[in-house]
């Protein structure tokens, strides 16, 4: 980058959180020492992605703590919440009963909450939340859901269209809000319960949030948290000129050092994969090269994955073989060893011969792939120029493009695209596998064992013994059929300010953002 540019960043830094109380530039070799921040030993200032900011504000129903890249809401309190093992914990819960036919679920609630404006949270705001996200909803799919009911104050019962065992997993990010206080603008100016008060917004810059001072759990150590929405650029400068404690980064930066920071790595099961459509291509679904269930599998094992991490991301990632690795329900049966003789092998046995040039071919055709990545994202470009040129040694002609997202999900119905997926639950493995599963047409696949395996785990009345039928699903089907071919967990690097003890982080599922600050009220300063 240009010194211009990173001082045009660095003054547009200072103009943004002036309300943190950023002062002059510092020089790079005193930059950390110099903080604004460490010298509030209760505040801390991060540099956030430009996409973490809430489009649509901080309202549950429009996607705030939920969606795609699910955290914590901060604001609002859900009724449980993820520990670090991704087994589920109880905030305003205190007690939680399914009925035998998974159709009814009862939740016993705290009677020592009050939102922020003084008023009780009760039952009656924990169902009119439920309702409304289920009326609402932009981002997440509650069609399991049929009714949320208050029967006291402190107890709901959720009335289900279906069993479904994953249901805590759902109630681990929706904030409750209160139904006394909510209407159209209820994004912009949020109420809750939660550990945090939003106390400023500026749109395109940052977003203050102050401790609650009324909050029932545990005490609030880090009192103000500033969040700046910046670009990879921008926030590498500010951590350079000691105007941020924590800067969210890339494995291209990982070559640099910054004075008084630490680079931090967060594992995650933030994946990346390709799709292969499994059928043979009709109307624009389905791929002929990709069809064949030998050509799938020597994809999968016909490439090495710890290259990909060395190469592309520095290091920074660990192998993908799924979308759930790490997860309570993940099957190592997922696992497979780089073998490109095999997986050449495996190409001539389904009947793709190498040609004089290299290129394998059969009845005429040559062995062919177009991989397709998302324009402007250089980690995805880099990952499919790096599968190209691994896959050419087997013999498969591969080319890459970069598409917009207009276009990426239509080609991709016949077309291999480099995706990104990882949450906390294990729907996002339904949704993909499951024969009526959302993202079933990337495929597109449908085994009726996997979808039987799935529908009982679903069914299952206890969430733990679920885990088993999911990973059956894995270790019976989907890891011999592989319609998708999993590549690289991205690991989440951050700059950290070396004074600064960010609190263990569990694994961060899919987007570069929120998922950091779930516990930055457990964040503290080391004190000199």
């Amino acid at each position: 980058m240009k010194k211009t540019k990173i001082l045009a960043a660095v003054m547009a830094l200072c103009l943004a959180i002036g309300a943190a109380g950023c002062g002059q530039p510092a020089s790079q070799s005193t930059a950390a020492a110099s903080t604004a921040s460490q010298q509030q030993t209760d505040t801390v200032v991060v540099a956030m992605n430009v996409e973490s900011e809430p489009a649509s504000g901080f309202d549950p129903a429009y996607g705030w703590g939920a969606g795609e890249h699910v955290h914590e809401p901060l604001i609002q309190s859900t009724l449980v919440v993820t520990n670090a093992d991704m087994s589920i914990g109880y905030d305003l819960a205190t007690d939680m009963q399914v009925s035998e036919d998974g159709l009814t679920w009862t939740v016993t609630i705290r009677d020592d909450v009050k939102f922020t404006d003084g008023e009780p949270l009760t039952a009656s705001d924990v169902a009119f939340t439920y309702n409304t996200v289920k009326a609402e909803s932009t981002v997440n799919d509650f069609t399991m859901l049929n009714s949320a009911e208050a029967v006291d104050d402190t107890t709901v019962v959720f009335h289900m269209n279906r069993p479904y065992s994953t249901w805590p997993y759902s109630m681990a990010v929706v904030g409750i809000v209160p139904e006394h206080a909510y209407g159209p603008d209820y994004g912009q100016n949020p109420i809750g319960s939660g550990r945090y008060i939003l106390k400023q917004w500026d749109k395109g810059q940052q977003v203050i949030l102050e401790a609650n001072p009324d909050y029932y759990g545990e005490e609030v150590k880090m009192k103000k948290v500033v969040i700046l929405f910046m670009s990879e650029d921008a926030a590498f400068a500010a951590a350079k000129a000691g105007q941020v404690d924590v800067a969210y980064t890339a494995a291209s930066y990982t070559d640099q050092t910054i004075d008084g920071f630490e680079l931090m790595a967060v594992k995650t099961v933030d994946n990346r994969g390709i799709n292969l459509p499994a059928v043979e291509e009709e109307n624009g679904i389905g791929n002929d090269f990709t069809a064949d269930v030998r050509v799938r599998q020597a994809i999968n094992i016909g490439f090495d994955r710890q290259e990909m991490i060395d190469n592309v991301l520095n290091g920074y990632g660990t192998p993908a073989y799924s979308v759930c690795d790490g997860m309570p329900w993940y099957s190592e049966a997922d696992e497979v060893t780089y073998d490109p003789q095999k997986a050449a092998a495996m190409l001539e046995e389904a009947g793709w011969t190498l040609n004089s040039d290299g290129v394998r071919e059969k009845d005429g055709q040559t062995a062919s792939l177009n991989l397709l990545y998302p324009m402007g994202d250089s980690t995805r470009q880099a990952l499919a120029a790096d599968m190209a040129n691994q896959l050419a040694e087997l013999g498969i002609q591969t080319s890459t493009e970069g598409v917009g997202w207009d276009t990426a999900y239509d080609r991709a119905q016949n077309t291999p695209l480099v995706w990104g997926w990882g949450t906390h639950s294990p729907m996002e493995m339904y949704n993909i596998y499951h024969t009526v599963g959302d993202l079933a047409r990337y495929s597109p696949y449908a085994n009726a064992r996997v979808d039987e395996l799935m529908d009982q785990a679903l069914a299952c009345s206890d969430l733990e013994e679920s885990y088993a039928l999911w990973q059956q699903a894995q270790s019976e089907e989907i890891v011999n059929d592989v319609p998708w071919v999993w590549m690289v967990n991205v690991d989440h690097l951050y700059w950290v300010n070396q004074n600064l003890e960010v609190a263990q982080q569990k694994l961060h599922p899919h987007g570069h953002g929120w998922s950091l600050v779930n516990n930055v009220d457990q964040w503290t300063w080391n004190q000199a």
